[in-house]
């Protein structure tokens, strides 16, 4: 595919060292034995008998085959039916398929398999809202009630493939009817909670959605949004939605629809709390993720179950190293791409999901920092602007808290500089967790560029490309430049590639291919 050769990212004097904080030199942070040993990028290099990191980027970019046959493995994906072809390109590498004629459905990976086996009793997710209500459910009580509310869905006559809009706040229900809509084979679509309704509206419109998932509303900074009412407007402007399901989440009374609605209680009372997860195809789509703001006609970039959600699990584990026992909590919206990332990504690699409904510093400057030490976070992923925005409220809020059980700290989004990054660092960091900057796109299900634990971290800065991914810097021609500006390409295909925009080909090869 490419014949890429990376610069070096790793050489024998930069690793392993222990920790110093050698600002003077550019190097904040670098990998200390205890990350080495732990690292799951590390043992993935080991079982492959690698000892450069070079080398893994090289091949993974030489032959994708190669790397994401491996790389299923090491995450633990488990197929219904194996597949036959990792990757056909048969289309032209813009359209390219992957694990061909395998039998696959991400809710396999995220939850049953846990329920049914040695994670039965783990706590899978932990939510707190902005009021302070704290809820956390097994992995055997989520699938229950994932069970339940798939059950309930189907009775509404849900079918596979058809499509779903999720307008929700942050909160346990969202996760739910997230993992619910794909047990049964069907499609759902992540609507920013702040939207109003036309932006709402025409992504329902759009995608075709029969039914929308909603709450009756939400808080910030203690006061009530309606958001059930926005809903109702967006629901009456989109004519193919049949019903509309209400989480209760403020306790209010909201407008009814006797033909249309139906509480989220009454959706699940009656339901079995088992239910069959499909067995879809690997190209079987999983979701329709809009990137546009409200002018003009939405793109839908469509996302299968065998793209995405491994995507998303493959950069949890090599970037952040995410495992089992680890509490992961990134301050999110389902709207953005990062609210499916967390939930699906979290869950397949049997980890804690920790979810947050609320502003990041109401009612006090240090809601964050509370909830790091009072539910043992592990894994913190924060933009720079909230950075910015706490930061400016003092280091002391940060100081009464014991920060100590945060290993790695996130952020993704937009441009850091130096001095929030180093704030984040030190005040909530310590010195000692490195920073993973993490950038990529909606398009691209998840990271193109990142830090990873295995390397040494300046500022503001990132360390390497995704494992996976075969990026590159080029020129106006297209040749490789080093040293100089240039643009971010990406030289061969990976999983999470948007199958194309929904019922838009011709946009989605204009924008990205022409």
């Amino acid at each position: 595919m490419s014949d890429q050769t990376y610069p070096s990212f790793l050489d024998a004097e930069r690793i392993p060292s222990a920790h110093t904080n050698e600002i003077n030199s550019g190097i904040a942070w670098r990998p200390t034995p205890a990350y080495l040993d732990r690292s799951r990028l590390r043992a993935f290099m080991e079982r492959l008998n690698l000892t450069d990191f070079d080398e893994l980027l090289n091949r993974a970019a030489r032959s994708p085959e190669w790397f994401w046959d491996e790389a299923v493995r090491d995450l633990g994906i488990e197929f219904y039916t194996p597949f036959e072809q990792v990757l056909d390109t048969s289309r032209g590498w813009e359209w390219a398929t992957w694990f061909r004629r395998a039998k696959y459905n991400y809710v396999h990976d995220a939850l049953d398999k846990h329920a049914a086996g040695e994670h039965t009793d783990r706590i899978a997710l932990v939510y707190e809202g902005e009021d302070g209500t704290v809820r956390s459910y097994t992995y055997a009580q989520l699938h229950a009630e994932v069970c339940r509310v798939a059950n309930g869905l189907r009775a509404l006559g849900l079918k596979e493939g058809d499509r779903v809009g999720l307008f929700m706040p942050f909160i346990p229900e969202v996760a739910i009817a997230m993992l619910a809509v794909g047990k049964v084979g069907a499609v759902f679509t992540p609507i920013f909670s702040g939207y109003a309704a036309p932006a709402v509206a025409s992504r329902l419109i759009d995608c075709e959605a029969r039914m929308l998932i909603t709450a009756d509303g939400f808080t910030r900074r203690g006061k009530p949004v309606a958001m059930k009412e926005v809903a109702d407007h967006a629901a009456d402007a989109a004519p193919t939605v049949e019903r509309v399901v209400v989480a209760r989440r403020l306790g209010a009374e909201v407008p009814w629809n006797l033909q249309r609605d139906v509480w989220w209680d009454d959706l699940t009372r009656e339901q079995s709390d088992e239910c069959d997860t499909i067995r879809t195809d690997a190209e079987h789509l999983y979701m329709v993720i809009y990137t546009s703001g409200t002018t003009g006609r939405p793109k839908g970039a469509q996302h299968v179950h065998c793209g995405f959600p491994i995507k998303g699990a493959q950069d949890m584990a090599h970037c952040f190293d995410v495992q089992p026992g680890d509490v992961m909590f990134w301050y999110t919206d389902i709207g953005w791409m990062m609210g499916p990332w967390v939930i699906g990504g979290t869950l397949m690699l049997g980890a804690t999901l920790f979810m947050y409904d609320g502003t990041p510093d109401y009612p006090e400057p240090d809601r964050i920092w509370t909830m790091v030490e009072r539910h043992g976070i592990t894994h913190l992923g924060i933009s720079p602007t909230a950075i910015r925005a706490l930061m400016g409220h003092g280091d002391s809020w940060v100081e009464r808290h014991d920060m100590s059980t945060l290993m790695f700290l996130g952020s993704t989004g937009e441009p850091w500089n130096p001095d929030p990054w180093q704030w984040y660092f030190e005040k909530v960091g310590g010195g000692r967790s490195p920073i993973i900057n993490y950038s990529g796109g909606t398009e691209i299900s998840g990271g193109i560029l990142c830090c990873n634990p295995l390397l040494p971290i300046k500022p503001a800065s990132f360390n390497a490309p995704v494992p996976g991914m075969a990026a590159d810097v080029v020129d106006e021609r297209g040749n490789p430049v080093r040293g100089l500006v240039g643009e971010l390409a990406i030289r061969a295909p990976w999983p999470g590639i948007t199958r194309g925009f929904w019922r838009d080909p011709e946009r989605y090869v204009d924008a990205y291919f022409s």
